[in-house]
C-alpha cells in the first residue's frame, strides 16, 4: 500500500491497519474496567512518534506499538 507523505495520509493509514473496537461493545462487556487506550489515542501517539523520529516512512508498525505500550504503561 502506497502511503502519502502528508500528516493525513499517514494517520489515516496508521489507523485504518487497527481494527477498531467500539466503546460501547467494550463498556458492555465489562463495564468496572477500562481496556486500555483508544485506536484514537494510540494513533494520535504513533504519529508524535514518527514526527519525532523525522518523519521517515517505514516504521509505522513500531510506532504503532510503541504507542501502544507507552500509553498502557502510562509513559510518554
Amino acid at each position: 500500500m502506497a502511503r502519502s507523505n502528508s500528516s493525513t495520509g499517514v494517520k489515516a493509514a496508521i489507523a485504518s491497519e487497527v481494527p477498531s473496537v467500539s466503546k460501547q461493545t467494550a463498556s458492555k462487556e465489562n463495564p468496572s474496567t477500562k481496556e486500555g487506550p483508544s485506536s484514537e489515542e494510540i494513533s494520535k501517539r504513533a504519529y508524535e512518534i514518527f514526527v519525532a523520529r523525522g518523519g521517515q516512512d517505514g516504521s509505522h508498525d513500531d510506532d504503532w506499538h510503541r504507542a501502544e505500550r507507552e500509553l498502557r504503561l502510562g509513559h510518554h
